[in-house]
């Protein structure tokens, strides 16, 4: 079996080496860079800004390699961090040997690597995005017993030339095929790409939104992933917005994650599926359904969703979408199929069936029984998120709803499995808490929930004050009251925030 994992791996190091990227070392890198005839190296990490940074080396020997493996190099954190002081701003980055992947958008061979920042000490940095998702995992495997694991979707917008030869139908691009969509062969292109950087892909698919506007045609399309470690689930998405804009930019087109291009259409999520697992097996349903354990970690997750919009949803245009009646959450409840619910439990294996043999008569065998697919899904966040910090909050808040004896009963109250918005159920609406409405009041929810954030030194105070000093400085508390009906300042609002995070 670890044979055949390997050898289907498009992972080229995985190929190369022969072992999982988990049992990377410096000297498996070091043989792969002398046997593949690699010239360059990147260390990459991410900023405040939620995008990739580079460093370049060019490889000159082995004890240069050696070297630079071992001990890393030495960066400018104020430059990368708004809360990190000039005169104490040196940080040291350091390579993880399992994130090593093969570049593949340069001329020269290069390999690139991701890397975790240290203080002048040698300790990891309090602040870092990555460290603070990696604490708060620790917390909760640590208070909990279970571990967590998550996987998003990845929506976004491609903008080009109009293609009138098969015109698509105005918002009803969903699993479009080709010739009826313009852009599924970048997708492929994107897809393979990102499975060679490591990422672990479901399958991708064309979204709803699709429109024409003057010479250019908006196409929406969607990658879905699998369930990982939380830290490698936010990686995973990192790289491939990467890999998504440099492909836009190869084939001259705008690649936008941005949660609201126009109003009236689709906007795009980022919405995250977790799952709770015990001893490597998801514990989030069983035969009857979903279990306890889920509920429970659901209902911490809806105590928080208000506050988690300001890790979630970082822009003006992040409200914009967060509107009835365009499948997005307003309300703070949960249910099954509902759309429109703050967090969904998709459609999962429970039922015994025999489906595969209604649709193949020759299959033979018993069918196996499935619960191990079961997730339940967080639709509030998009494409401005803050991933490290969206991804600690909410695991965090799931390891509140585990602790709180209240929580079953607090699922249940919050449980719904209509439209909220149909006027014969105006009795449900009413009881239900509003999400934000803007960047302004995600910060007053964030600055009143902060020291539940703060527990347990997985949020440092610093990073919470820059996240609300950042929110409260778009002075947006009646934007959508403000763009009512003015389609040129909204259009003029999305284009400022087209390339969000």
């Amino acid at each position: 079996m670890r044979e055949l994992e390997i050898l289907m791996n498009p992972n080229k190091l995985v190929q190369h080496l022969k072992k999982p990227a988990s049992e990377f070392t410096r000297y498996d890198i070091i043989k792969f860079i002398d046997d593949n005839n690699i010239e360059m190296l990147n260390f990459r990490y991410v900023g405040e800004d939620g995008k990739l940074k580079t460093l370049n080396f060019v490889i000159t020997g082995k004890n240069y390699l050696e070297s630079i493996f071992a001990t890393g190099e030495r960066v400018d954190g104020s430059s990368l961090f708004s809360y990190i002081h000039a005169d104490s701003s040196d940080l040291y980055v350091i390579p993880r040997f399992s994130t090593a992947f093969v570049n593949p958008f340069t001329e020269k061979p290069t390999l690139d690597i991701l890397c975790s920042f240290y203080t002048k000490e040698g300790k990891p940095l309090e602040s870092a995005p990555e460290y603070i998702l990696k604490k708060a995992h620790n917390v909760f495997k640590e208070q909990t017993g279970f571990s967590f694991k998550a996987m998003g979707e990845l929506e976004y917008y491609i903008i080009g030339e109009n293609n009138d030869l098969y015109p698509a139908v105005d918002q009803k691009g969903y699993h479009s095929s080709l010739p009826f969509t313009n852009y599924e062969n970048l997708r492929l292109e994107a897809m393979q790409l990102i499975a060679q950087c490591g990422g672990k892909i479901k399958y991708g698919h064309s979204e709803v939104g699709n429109f024409k506007d003057g010479d250019l045609m908006y196409e929406q399309h969607e990658i879905e992933f699998m369930p990982v470690d939380p830290e490698n689930a936010v990686e995973q998405l990192v790289i491939a917005k990467w890999i998504l804009r440099m492909l836009g930019k190869k084939y001259g087109v705008v690649i936008s994650f941005a949660p609201k291009i126009t109003v009236g259409k689709a906007g795009s999520g980022m919405h995250i599926h977790f799952q709770i697992d015990k001893d490597d097996v998801n514990v989030m349903a069983d035969e009857t359904g979903l279990t306890d354990t889920a509920k429970k970690a659901i209902a911490g997750i809806l105590d928080k969703a208000q506050s988690l919009t300001a890790f979630g949803n970082t822009i003006p245009t992040s409200y914009l979408r967060l509107v009835p009646h365009q499948e997005a959450p307003t309300m703070v409840c949960w249910g099954d199929s509902n759309r429109s619910v703050l967090v969904r439990v998709p459609l999962g294996w429970i039922a015994k069936t025999d489906m595969i043999k209604d649709a193949n008569p020759q299959e033979r065998g018993e069918v196996p029984y499935v619960t191990g697919k079961q997730t339940a899904e967080f639709r509030v966040p998009d494409g401005s998120a803050d991933l490290y910090h969206l991804m600690a909050g909410i695991i965090l808040a799931a390891k509140d709803g585990l602790a709180n004896p209240d929580s079953l009963k607090r699922a249940a109250d919050l449980y719904v499995n209509v439209n909220i918005f149909d006027d014969k159920h105006k009795n449900i609406l009413e009881k239900l808490v509003a999400l934000p409405s803007s960047c302004s009041q995600s910060a007053d929810l964030l600055k009143k929930e902060r020291n539940f954030y703060e527990k347990d030194n997985v949020f440092p105070k610093g990073t919470i004050d820059t996240f609300i000093s950042k929110l409260k400085s778009y002075k947006d508390e009646n934007l959508s009251e403000e763009l009512y009906g003015k389609k040129d300042e909204i259009k003029k609002l999305v284009e400022k925030y087209l390339h969000c995070m």
